[in-house]
């Protein structure tokens, strides 16, 4: 686990309301530390009674709103979805439901005017049951998802606000180490992006 991705947790009272109140001599809380683990990782520490003694995933009300704000949903950050990806050219039922995760894409980024009455949805002054897109999404995903703020945050990327797309790894380097000792990682150096 990298140096910069271990945090040691010093918040009295998130510690115990996970249920971790094991105290030392001097009635201090004993060293918590939040890690991003792998099953791997998890079955390694759990493992080592010595060093650790309880390993609690973090509750995930902890994690904040997920992506559409306006709707009930019992999705988190590992459980997220199923969602359907907006394409060009492609026409959805537009539901109650549904509403106010197409919500967004139609308004905001296509410039729609969008009413929700009682006698049904109007999209630019038109009773509509339906919407074709404009445009392609995409559902932009962060590389460590417990710590990445991503389209689970804030929904969809419309087309016209990607601006470039990587092609090679140009440099990669091991934060834990010196660069004398292995920083630069040379299996990955000048490697094309597929």
């Amino acid at each position: 686990i990298s140096k910069d991705d271990q945090a040691m947790v010093t918040n009295e009272s998130l510690l115990m309301e996970m249920g971790l109140t094991h105290r030392d001599a001097q009635g201090r809380l004993a060293p918590t530390y939040d890690l991003p683990l792998t099953k791997k990782m998890f079955e390694t520490l759990s493992a080592n009674k010595k060093l650790v003694s309880r390993i609690v995933m973090e509750p995930e009300i902890f994690t904040g709103q997920m992506y559409p704000l306006n709707l009930y949903t019992k999705w988190d950050r590992n459980n997220y979805g199923p969602i359907w990806i907006p394409k060009k050219g492609a026409t959805i039922k537009l539901t109650e439901d549904n509403l106010p995760i197409y919500e967004r894409p139609i308004r905001a980024y296509e410039g729609n005017t969008l009413e929700v009455k009682e006698d049904g949805i109007y999209i630019n002054g038109k009773k509509t049951d339906e919407y074709t897109f404009k445009m392609d999404y995409y559902w932009m995903m962060g590389d460590n998802r417990h710590n990445s703020a991503d389209a689970r945050s804030w929904g969809f990327v419309p087309e016209d606000h990607i601006v470039g797309k990587p092609i090679i790894v140009w440099l990669s380097l091991d934060k834990d180490r010196g660069w004398f000792d292995g920083k630069i990682r040379w299996n990955r150096i000048f490697k094309w992006v597929k």
